[in-house]
């Protein structure tokens, strides 16, 4: 078949059309033989189930999508331990709902006090400031957790209306672990707190009620295991009287919470929804629901741990101490004279493992989420890890990094 199309410019009779149609190149060609087996900072591998559900399309204002979105309002609800009304959906990434419930519940002249100790803490400050909101900051040591009295002496001194954290702090492994006395400081000195929990929903314990949490955010593709795009998030009741009793509309139609309710809570049109996200995002939540947080999270720190023991016996070095170490994503150290980018490229050539790198510290990140908190996972990154530093110079000990991860899963 010929790949040139003829046209003329005057009748649209055949003439030479210049540019050639290009060959569509096969997709093995673009994707590899193998299956990258995906252990970064996410997305994370996906269950059968909700592949599967990400293949189906149904009318977005049909009732059976009516009764979706009230069975993922109800496990959502389970997932972020609340019995608030206000869960909703958004058609983008964590960051969308992080935009989401920063631009319904700041505006301009707002004061907002970021606590920031990594690259997603200061996100959330950059979208504060977006809004025309008084922002201060509070900025953590890098590696370090946010402390509680430093937070409750600059709430304090600035008397925000919004206090912004991030639970765990993906860029560098740090685990905010003060969460709950903050918010309690924060809460009684009348202000709302917002949390970035992205990536430690659902795989750590974050009561959102329990610890008086007024937004909490989330991606669908680390924790819950379901697809990148199709994001979460929960307003409380206070949170909802301030979107509600706010002086202007937010400037972000597609983000108005309010005009999100037409779709996830009156059946109605808001935008076309993104059909199979909430399919899969359904078909995540149900598994997690079935598993229960209990074992979930029992999953999760049984297998960080395992991992960090691994890494340690490999003779590498852990980013972050112990006590503000994240355990859904693990930061390495890497060895003097070996760079980020030489080893997930040679980990990923050589072995099809993906690991992350970094957005600035020193490390490399292997994620701890869902799918990828599985044991013969496990065994297989910690060798590539363990070859592909033997492979860049790095005197690692491969068969006690292995034995350790044996013995720590055994014991566990």
């Amino acid at each position: 078949m010929n790949d040139r199309h003829t046209f003329s410019a005057d009748s649209g009779t055949p003439d030479t059309f210049s540019i050639a149609c290009p060959t569509v190149l096969p997709l093995s060609s673009i994707l590899p033989e193998e299956p990258l087996l995906m252990m970064g900072a996410g997305p994370v591998p996906i269950p059968d189930a909700v592949a599967k559900a990400n293949g189906v399309v149904i009318n977005h204002l049909g009732s059976t999508m009516a009764a979706v979105i009230g069975q993922v309002k109800t496990m959502a609800r389970y997932v972020f331990q609340t019995e608030s009304k206000w869960v909703m959906g958004v058609a983008g990434p964590g960051s969308a709902a992080m935009e989401m419930a920063i631009t319904n519940l700041a505006w301009k002249g707002s004061r907002v006090l970021c606590i920031c100790n990594g690259f997603f803490s200061e996100r959330m400050a950059e979208m504060a400031r977006r809004t025309g909101a008084h922002v201060e900051t509070l900025n953590v040591v890098d590696g370090t957790a946010a402390d509680t009295r430093q937070a409750a002496d600059a709430i304090d001194r600035f008397r925000p209306e919004i206090v912004t954290i991030v639970h765990g702090e993906t860029s560098n492994t740090v685990w905010n672990r003060s969460l709950e006395s903050i918010a309690s400081v924060a809460r009684a000195a009348g202000a709302l707190v917002i949390v970035d929990a992205v990536c430690t929903l659902s795989t750590m314990p974050l009561p959102m009620d329990a610890w008086g949490i007024d937004a909490v955010i989330t991606g669908g593709q680390k924790g819950l295991s379901s697809i990148p795009g199709v994001s979460l998030l929960a307003f409380s009741e206070a949170a909802w009287q301030r979107i509600m009793t706010r002086p202007v509309p937010p400037t972000h139609w597609c983000l108005d919470a309010a005009l999100a309710t037409n779709f996830w809570h009156n059946a109605s049109y808001h935008y076309t929804a993104p059909v199979s996200g909430v399919l899969a995002l359904h078909e995540a939540l149900r598994l997690v629901c079935a598993e229960t947080l209990e074992r979930r999270f029992a999953r999760h720190q049984r297998c960080s741990n395992a991992l960090q023991a691994g890494v340690e016996a490999l003779a590498l070095k852990l980013y972050v101490p112990k006590p503000s170490r994240l355990n859904s994503v693990v930061g390495i150290a890497l060895p003097q004279g070996v760079s980020g980018s030489d080893v997930c490229a040679h980990i990923s050539r050589h072995h099809h493992v993906e690991i992350a790198g970094s957005f600035g510290a020193p490390i490399v990140r292997i994620g701890q989420m869902g799918e990828q908190c599985r044991e013969h996972h496990l065994f297989r990154t910690i060798h590539a890890l363990g070859r592909t530093m033997i492979d860049l110079g790095v005197a690692v000990d491969l068969p006690a990094g292995v034995a350790a991860l044996e013995r720590s899963l055994s014991a566990a």
